[in-house]
């Protein structure tokens, strides 16, 4: 017994016919072993208890083998399916070996011979009821009847529910007993035996049986049945089997008429049920006559019904998209997008952006998507460059039936993208995370690329190989925008692909310049295989950046090392370039689609020049960048450096100006090895030390109130921590309040705070997690605390403790409840002292009831505190981005109609950023995070993307990385020159990368008709005249172009029509224009509307002036702070010039602008007001002891033994 108890029991046998007829003997003898071994032992009082005794009968077995069990009735249904079609064939062979002609009668009877009378209207029926049977014939054909009776009349048992007649009265069991009981009959009454039985009509009973059989196939191999092809099957079979029974009984009846043969009588029903007609062929007698118009009027109502159902089935699956096959999920790569909704303008970026890359083209895109197709989507899904790439599912990724559909598990990629137009955005990331979650479940191996609005959210979702936050970016993206101009374009640029071709046929050139320097992305190569670094090998960082970008044009900005996964931006001069290092540099296009063609001619001229006469290769090399298609080619010329003779690196020797002896201060080279003494570059810790050690008097010791630390209370799950600027004891909740005193201080605006720096001020509707990475980027600790600006938060609804706890560390950041369309809380939050207002897109009004629509509140709002503040730097977040052309809006601006032909030619033209050359857009003024929902795309070629994008912009802070920041080139800066020989300045001195240029120039319209410039010119050069020499006087300063682009210098200009504004106090000199010039009264009378267009808006200014002062009292607030926008000084226009907003209100035919240069050439000429991206080193990199600290000018070369180590 103990044998019997440690042995397992095996696993019940499958199903077979003999034990479901004998049972299974070998289980109930172990039974009643079992049995037995119980009854032994008295002490066991246990009861042995059987289950589903019902299923033990006879009937339930039998039930089971052939209804039930779904791999067995699917062998029943295949064997009847092959019986009928025997029957039909049997048929047919006894139709070919029949003859009526040699005689017609029943079995064992005498033969009689037939002859067909077409005159005589009488019928004989003979040859219809008799027809000729040979013996072996009829015996398979009463054997297979005998089969067929006999499993029909067990299924009609298995079945019977109770009604009887129901079973007996079904269409399948009368024909079934139609042709099989005549067959039996004949077996006891042998005259019969040649007696006629309609067989063909098994043929319907076939098709029933291949229904049921298909459904069984799909129930067994457990795959979703396939609606259309099931009705595509039925339509067919019964086409099939209306022309096989038209072609039999026709054939048949007409034994008694024309003698039709089987292939004749299939010839009339092909031609009858087509409608065509012939009539050579045609029924003799009136019985064939009557079965055409039955097989008719039955195709009449049985195939329109298919038809309609068939169409039905068509239409459903064009809206859910069907499926994709198997076959091609094995033989061709595809991606797998997921969304809630499908717009136009998301599915065009994904699509642009996806098939962008070149090796990405034969790649399929099967979109998965709840809802039903758009009009415009499917429209778009129709043009042939998409339609046999994009296949459109309409499913849940919740449902494996639907991710089976996708093939999620033969994917190369899933995309998962959440929809930002919700209400509830926390619900849609919610419905994101339980997407990512089903695909992960479904298909673990497939990677997945996530997007999540929320920050909180983001950690559900950490499994996902790519994760993009929208808040995290947005937020950071704006913080930098206060700090480094343009910071939202700089980032749109670069993770946007493009070839550099936009704008190239402008007649503009800051169009063509800005529009190259826009194909330039981040690309990655191994540094032993590149031929642009590997001869770097063993140098320094700083030393191989500065000479790949003066020889090849590329800017080297990061690396990361083979045994750590962390990117480095701008490790240092102390880092050593390894063979095994990757490289991260901005470039037109990678290195593997690059030629490169050097110019042996000018090397070889260059080696004949005598070492005293080297200062020709100091000379930057002008480079040619050609974008063609997948290949750029490169002019090179022959860049090395003479070494100097002491042995020291590569020196550019100081230029001279004019050709004369007199030398401009040098610049310092580039080392190959930092050194011992000069390791370190010039960060920003001698800084904060300074700011330390001796504050400004007018600062006192409130500076020393901050510390270096991580903030304490992090909002949500998964932020990256950050070294800040705190205070050593958090701030109390009253004292966040700007707007209302407390026990701590009596502070009720701004103005009583007396801050030294601007404002920075951020209009939201609530304060979400999202918002606290704004306030990080700005309290890093490399920023100097000299230059932290204040924060005011200007909140729609209260922010909750959770949030007031995790900004309570840092300095200078308040709330305030308001809203900005209320004047009141504009004045209260200390908006006439900011320098920068940011509006962030409100998530009440994502949603509307037409889509664009979602901005015009926002819209609207700005452009009122644009006329309000125009001195205020204004960067506003839309939800779409082609609303940005409202931005600063100008009805009458000829310009802005210039540049929309232009967007529309580019997007005519293929390109990914027709948006591009908007004025808002370039000046970095406009902002959509849409923008970066190709960071996510391009993250499936460049897997490094979103890694240096955090990096950029503060969101990840890696040990030995660096980070973003930007510097002014001032008048003193200029001898420098061009870019090539700034970027040698920064890496000798600060070691420090440039990145790019945000240049801002004045800016003449070309736009105009040649007339109307001219009228424009005419206009002012009446300077001379004394009343607009009188104008000159509250200026001071003309601003000129100098060849077409002078930006903001303070020096005279001849050409009065350069001025940014020029206001006009009388009509006078226009009066006396006209009476000096008779013969040009038209132009005078144009001239003389043209100012007093001015004069109504310089009205207009003051009465906003006069608005704006008098809130101020009501609030009582002091106006000392608000500078009248009448009179705007000379600084106030050069700071909006700076800004890049669109032209001045007072001239129309005057335009400032603003646009980002990505790595431009060496050769491109610096300019005032000019404003550099910089990557810096980490200043907590590396760090050296001295005695004392110091400080220089930051292009000024640094003293490494004027430093002194900063301890955290």
């Amino acid at each position: 017994m103990s044998d019997l108890d440690s042995e397992v029991l095996p696993l019940p046998p499958r199903y077979r016919f003999r034990d479901l007829l004998l049972g299974d003997q070998s289980f109930q003898s172990e039974d009643r072993l079992h049995v037995e071994d119980f009854s032994l032992d008295s002490s066991l009082s246990q009861v042995q208890v059987e289950f589903y005794v019902n299923e033990n009968t006879f009937k339930e077995r039998l039930k089971l083998f052939f209804i039930k069990n779904q791999r067995s009735s699917l062998r029943i249904r295949l064997f009847n399916f092959s019986l009928k079609l025997l029957t039909c064939l049997l048929y047919m062979v006894r139709v070919l070996l029949d003859d009526p002609a040699l005689g017609i009668g029943c079995w064992g009877c005498q033969k009689q011979n037939f002859t067909f009378n077409e005159s005589s209207p009488e019928i004989n029926w003979a040859p219809i009821l008799w027809v000729e049977r040979k013996m072996t014939l009829w015996v398979i054909q009463v054997i297979v009847a005998v089969i067929s009776f006999l499993e029909t009349m067990l299924l009609i048992y298995l079945s019977y529910k109770g009604n009887i007649w129901e079973q007996i009265f079904q269409v399948s069991f009368v024909l079934e007993m139609i042709n099989t009981l005549p067959f039996i009959i004949t077996i006891f009454w042998a005259p019969l035996r040649n007696l006629f039985i309609p067989v063909f009509l098994n043929c319907w009973l076939a098709k029933h049986a291949l229904e049921n059989m298909i459904n069984d196939f799909h129930r067994a191999i457990l795959r979703t049945q396939s609606a259309m092809f099931n009705q595509v099957l039925i339509l067919f079979c019964t086409l099939l089997c209306l022309v096989f029974t038209g072609t039999c009984g026709i054939q048949h009846l007409e034994r008694a008429g024309g003698n039709l043969s089987l292939l004749t009588s299939f010839y009339f029903c092909i031609v009858t049920f087509s409608t065509v007609g012939y009539g050579d062929v045609t029924p003799k007698i009136w019985p064939s006559q009557l079965l055409v118009v039955i097989m008719i009027c039955v195709a009449l109502v049985v195939l329109p019904l298919q038809f309609e159902e068939l169409v039905y089935l068509w239409m459903e699956r064009q809206k859910s998209g069907g499926n994709y096959s198997r076959h091609r999920a094995q033989t061709e790569k595809h991606v797998i997008l997921c969304v809630s909704s499908l717009k136009i303008d998301l599915l065009m970026d994904f699509l642009n952006e996806f098939y962008a890359h070149p090796r990405l083209q034969d790649y399929y895109v099967v979109i998965l998507c709840p809802t039903e197709m758009d009009i415009q989507v499917r429209r778009v899904l129709q043009i042939p460059l998409w339609s046999q790439r994009v296949i459109y599912l309409q499913g849940s990724a919740l449902k494996d039936q639907d991710l089976m559909r996708a093939k999620m598990d033969n994917g190369e990629a899933c995309f998962i993208l959440s929809s930002r137009n919700e209400v509830d955005r926390t619900a849609a990331d919610h419905q994101t995370i339980l997407r990512a979650w089903a695909v992960k479940d479904f298909a673990p191996n497939c990677p997945l690329y996530v997007q999540i609005l929320k920050p909180e959210n983001k950690f559900h979702v950490k499994f996902a190989d790519h994760v993009v936050c929208e808040e995290e970016c947005k937020y950071a993206l704006l913080a930098l925008n206060c700090v480094c101009p343009a910071t939202s374009t700089l980032i749109t640029l670069l993770v946007h692909t493009s070839r550099g071709q936009e704008g190239q046929e402008s007649p503009e050139q800051w169009q063509r310049t800005y529009g190259r320097c826009s194909g330039n992305e981040v690309y990655h190569v191994r540094m032993g295989d590149s031929k642009f670094f590997r001869e770097y090998q063993g140098k320094s960082f700083t030393y191989a950046a500065f000479h790949a970008h003066k020889k090849y044009g590329v800017c080297l900005i990061g690396l990361k090392r083979e045994d750590n996964k962390s990117i480095l931006l701008n490790p240092g001069p102390r880092h050593t370039l390894a063979a095994s290092d990757t490289c991260f540099y901005i470039n037109i296009t990678k290195e593997e689609n690059s030629a490169f063609t050097f110019k042996q001619e000018e090397s070889r001229r260059r080696g004949l020049v005598g070492p005293g006469r080297r200062q020709s290769s100091t000379r930057l090399p002008v480079h040619s960048i050609i974008a063609s298609v997948g290949t750029v080619a490169m002019d090179l010329q022959n860049t090395e450096c003479q070494l100097a003779q002491d042995g020291g690196g590569s020196k550019l020797a100081p230029p001279t100006e004019n050709g004369s002896g007199s030398r401009r201060p040098s610049i310092a080279p580039v080392l190959e090895l930092a050194d011992s003494s000069a390791l370190l570059p010039c960060d920003l810790l001698s800084d904060q030390s300074e700011d330390e050690m001796t504050p400004s008097d007018d600062e006192g010791l409130s500076v020393m109130e901050y510390v270096k630390g991580y903030p304490p209370n992090s909002p949500y799950i998964g932020s990256s921590p950050t070294l800040c600027h705190l205070l050593p004891v958090k701030a109390p909740f009253c004292c966040l309040r700007l707007d209302k005193g407390c026990k701590h201080n009596s502070y009720e605006d701004a103005k009583a705070y007396g801050f030294k720096n601007k404002l920075i001020i951020v209009s939201a509707e609530t304060a979400g997690n999202g918002l606290y990475n704004f306030i990080v980027p700005l309290r890093a600790y490399y920023r100097s605390r000299k230059e932290l600006n204040p924060i005011v938060l200007l909140l729609d609804n209260k922010p909750d403790h959770h949030f007031l706890e995790a900004i309570c560390y840092f300095p200078m950041v308040y709330y305030m409840e308001g809203s900005v369309d209320n004047l009141d809380s504009l004045l209260q939050c200390g908006i006439i002292y900011a320098d920068n207002l940011v509006v962030v897109d409100k998530e009440s009004t994502m949603s509307a009831e037409e889509d664009y629509m979602a901005d015009a509140k926002t819209i609207v709002n700005v452009q009122t505190m644009f006329r309000l503040f125009p001195s205020l730097s204004i960067t506003t977040e839309l939800t779409h981005p082609s609303n940005m052309r409202f931005m600063q809006f100008r009805a009458k601006d000829s310009y802005s109609l210039a540049l929309s032909k232009l967007e529309k030619r580019e997007r005519e033209n293929g390109s990914n950023l027709a948006f591009m050359f908007r004025l808002p857009f370039a000046a970095g003024r406009v902002f959509s995070i849409s923008m970066l929902d190709t960071l996510l795309y391009q993250s499936f070629v460049k897997d490094y993307m979103i890694s240096i994008t955090r990096l950029l912009l503060g969101l990840d802070t890696t040990p030995g990385s660096g980070y973003l920041c930007a510097m002014k080139i001032a008048e003193d800066d200029l001898w420098i020159g061009t870019y090539g020989r700034l970027f040698q300045k920064l890496c000798s001195s600060s070691s420090e990368i440039p990145i790019g240029i945000y240049r801002t120039q004045s800016h003449v319209f070309t736009s105009e008709p040649q007339d109307l410039r001219s009228q424009s010119q005419v206009s002012v050069t009446m300077e001379d005249c004394e009343d607009t020499r009188e104008v000159k006087g509250p200026w001071g300063v003309r601003v000129g172009t100098g060849g077409g682009s002078t930006h903001g210098q303070h020096v005279g200009s001849s050409d009065p029509a350069e001025h940014p504004l020029l206001r006009r106090k009388s009509l006078q000199w226009a009066r006396r224009l006209s009476r000096k010039s008779p013969k040009h009264a038209g132009r005078a009378a144009e001239r003389t509307s043209q100012q007093q267009l001015s004069l109504c808006r310089r009205s207009e200014r003051q009465e906003l002036s006069e608005l704006v002062k008098n809130r101020m009292k009501h609030l009582g607030l002091p106006t000392t702070g608000y500078e009248d926008v009448a009179n705007l000084t000379a600084s106030d226009v050069m700071n909006r010039v700076n800004l890049g907003y669109l032209q001045d209100e007072m001239n129309d035919h005057q335009n400032t602008l603003s646009y980002v240069l990505i790595n431009p050439p060496p050769d491109t000429r610096l300019e005032p007001s000019d404003i550099v991206y910089l990557i810096r080193c980490d200043p907590l990199a590396h760090v050296a002891s001295s005695p004392e600290s110091g400080r220089r000018n930051k292009l000024a070369s640094c003293n490494p033994e004027t430093r002194e180590e900063t301890q955290l």
